[in-house]
């Protein structure tokens, strides 16, 4: 079969960004990774994403009542994420506590609804005195509003009047308290998702996890001016051997090689490409311009060294350092 050369080929450089405004992440089915939707993602310097899944931010402490009133909390001022935003809520001295209707075992939530309101959510209450952990069993604490967060849980066993203690009181972050930053993630700029270390919890109703909402950039590309010898940043492997008594023994290690191409400039000196030197970028690399299905795509920091010889064309060698490989996409 006759190889194709890359004669009608072109390669395109991030040369500006488009703002998509904070908004919810679609969980891709195991409430671990969350796409936007947008493949890539820009990590220009002040165009980074921002991630904001719904949670408490800053204060929030549930502790027994300083009124020494019965059946009620003192819920410091708190911060929260919700849908994205920001929202500060007061702290509510006595905040009331619904006991059960019997004595019985009952897990009450403190959250904060989608208003930015402290709401008790009540649990099912369960035939004895023993607490469940299982979502809406008898016992068990509540499923929560979808665009609510929990924040605490106090469990009860008495339909009795009375001081709600400390030892009542429970806000372990991912048990019984939903954080902003918790579980920790990983941003994923080269296919526009988030990826969560442990699956979220499925405590909201229908058993959905949180919301994740994330506000970010995509690249505006452009045709980098009369383009040569593009080369994507890919691994390269390599094996050492090691002789030893009897024979050898061997190993192998990879590196991740800079990508590089060389682009002739106008003037050298306000080319658009140079507005993005030292910053991280997004290439889009054609093998052939008409074929627009298959392509290579690829992000780093770019680099460039300029030229400027009396006879020939003034150019710009340029490198790619990357923190992945390259990416081959084909679309039907």
């Amino acid at each position: 079969m006759r190889s194709k050369t890359a004669a009608n080929a072109i390669l395109y450089y991030e040369s500006g960004q488009e703002l998509v405004e904070m908004a919810a992440l679609t969980d891709s089915g195991d409430r671990t990774v969350f796409e936007s939707g947008d493949k890539f993602w820009s990590g220009a310097s002040g165009k980074e994403p921002v991630v904001r899944p719904d949670g408490l931010v800053t204060g929030g402490k549930v502790s027994e009542a300083a009124s020494g009133s019965n059946d009620v909390v003192d819920v410091a001022a708190l911060t929260a994420y919700l849908a994205g935003v920001l929202e500060e809520v007061a702290a509510n001295a006595d905040f009331a506590i619904t006991r059960p209707a019997s004595d019985v075992a009952k897990i009450s939530s403190i959250t904060v609804d989608d208003t930015g309101t402290l709401v008790e959510v009540g649990g099912s209450e369960a035939t004895d005195t023993s607490f469940s952990s299982t979502r809406g069993a008898g016992g068990g604490p509540p499923y929560i509003p979808v665009g609510s967060i929990e924040i605490a849980q106090v469990r009860m066993t008495s339909s009795v009047a009375a001081v709600i203690t400390s030892s009542q009181i429970f806000q372990v972050p991912g048990t019984h308290q939903e954080r902003w930053d918790y579980p920790l993630w990983n941003e994923n700029w080269t296919k526009g998702e988030v990826e969560f270390l442990t699956a979220l919890s499925a405590i909201h109703t229908g058993d959905e996890p949180k919301g994740v909402y994330a506000e970010y950039y995509t690249p505006i590309f452009a045709e980098v001016p009369n383009a040569s010898a593009f080369v994507p940043p890919e691994n390269s492997h390599s094996v050492s051997s090691e002789q030893v008594y009897g024979g050898t023994v061997g190993s192998s290690s990879s590196s991740l090689n800079q990508g590089s191409f060389t682009a002739r400039l106008q003037s050298g000196v306000d080319d658009g490409i140079l507005n993005m030197k030292n910053q991280i970028c997004w290439f889009k690399f054609f093998p052939d311009r008409l074929v627009t299905n298959k392509y290579v795509a690829c992000q780093g920091i770019l680099g460039i060294e300029r030229s400027f010889p009396a006879g020939e064309n003034i150019q710009a060698s340029c490198t790619i350092s990357a923190t992945e490989e390259a990416e081959s996409i084909a679309t039907a």
